[in-house]
């Protein structure tokens, strides 16, 4: 019998891929579900981009690239940073890789000994504790609420640093509830984590998903002393609805993001060259569409978080980004053999239809997480079988 390595012992699999693909298999079944457990835009990938990488194929990019990502995309990437955030980066100072949450694990396998802890405001991604826990590190999850916006304050992030401590993650907009910090809230946090010297690492693969006028910074573009101090992660998947492409980047310290390199090196080796050459264009080509996925966004936020709110024992705020709405359903534990967010989900999916995921997987048991990347016609639907499931 093979012996699997102690690591795993309390590893468990991603609960918002396990629920997609459950409710993959309950429609391939003859199932007539609505999933909203999914984190990818419903939209296709734009035709521009589309093309470029058919371009790239016909041309003969199919070859390895260098570990960290082709000069193009790079170049591409540096001018995005320019452009959108004010921040100047050196070639030496991106590295591309094989999604977001692979640039996230390269990070906290080169920056983590044994031991080490990172402060991860909760509620949170699902994998952020798990990557820390891998790379021998351990997670310190502040958790917030819809009293403080679902963010960080910076008293409650003095409290939870200790000698141990050796970075923070920000994750603006947020995965799972669509809170945002402002520039003010961001700067009150960097000046505690300088004062720590702690790392910065801001997660950034929401930005260009705000809405109702909300301003998005990018922490490291505070001051110098910040930018020296942080690591910025982002990717193409959401803006671009190019989840299935798999390319993410990081931008920071040359001395960091070489050593992500050099793991990267050891494991997947380059991301795919026609992705690579996909996400050149995604980047330096027209930027309407996330103008229009935003805007459709809006209309189907609003209509999830009216709905929800309609619900008798269902609270609901208004996400600033991201396309989650991350309710508080906790009023209808007690009904139907529902004690909480785990069997909620298990009972609207039997009993609705509909595929949520459970709060508990993004440490609040008293939510639901729900997307709204996906049509209004499945957003309506939905809320009308929850709210008839759960009367």
């Amino acid at each position: 019998m093979v012996k699997i390595s102690s690591r795993l012992s309390t590893l468990e699999e991603s609960v918002t891929l396990a629920i997609t693909a459950k409710a993959k298999a309950l429609k391939a079944e003859g199932r007539d579900i609505i999933g909203l457990g999914a984190g990818e835009p419903d939209f296709d990938t734009p035709d521009n981009i589309k093309e470029a990488a058919i371009e790239a194929i016909r041309t003969g990019q199919t070859k390895y690239t260098a570990v960290g990502g082709i000069v193009e995309l790079k170049e591409a990437i540096i001018e995005k940073f320019r452009r959108d955030n004010g921040l100047r980066f050196d070639p030496a100072e991106v590295v591309v890789s094989c999604g977001g949450k692979h640039s996230i694990y390269n990070l906290f396998q080169a920056l983590l000994d044994p031991g080490d802890e990172v402060v991860i405001p909760g509620p949170y991604w699902v994998s952020y504790p798990a990557i820390v826990t891998l790379s021998g590190g351990v997670p310190v999850v502040v958790s917030t609420t819809e009293v403080t916006g679902f963010k960080m304050t910076p008293e409650a992030f003095s409290i939870a640093i200790t000698p141990n401590t050796k970075a923070v993650i920000i994750n603006s907009p947020s995965n799972p509830t669509g809170a945002a910090y402002t520039r003010a809230e961001l700067s009150a946090l960097a000046e505690v984590a300088l004062t720590n010297g702690l790392l910065m690492i801001t997660d950034d693969i929401y930005e260009k998903l705000v809405y109702d006028d909300f301003e998005f910074t990018c922490i490291a573009s505070l001051s110098d002393e910040v930018k020296r101090s942080s690591i910025v992660l982002n990717g193409v998947s959401k803006a671009y609805s190019m989840t299935g492409w798999r390319i993410g980047y990081a931008a920071g310290p040359s001395e960091l993001v070489g050593a992500m390199a050099k793991i990267q090196s050891q494991s997947t080796s380059n991301p795919t060259s026609i992705s690579q050459w996909a996400a050149v264009e995604a980047l330096n080509g027209p930027q309407d569409s996330i103008a229009r996925m935003c805007k459709e966004f809006v209309r189907r936020r609003n209509a999830m978080v009216e709905g929800l709110n309609a619900i008798d024992g269902v609270k609901c705020p208004k996400p600033h980004g991201a396309f989650y709405a991350f309710p508080d359903v906790s009023g209808l534990y007690g009904r139907h053999g529902v004690t909480d967010s785990v069997s909620l989900a298990a009972y609207l999916l039997d009993s609705a239809g509909v595929a949520v995921v459970p709060g508990s997987a993004f440490g609040d048991d008293t939510a639901l997480r729900l997307s709204y990347a996906t049509s209004m016609d499945n957003v309506v639907e939905a809320i009308k079988r929850i709210t008839e499931a759960v009367k």
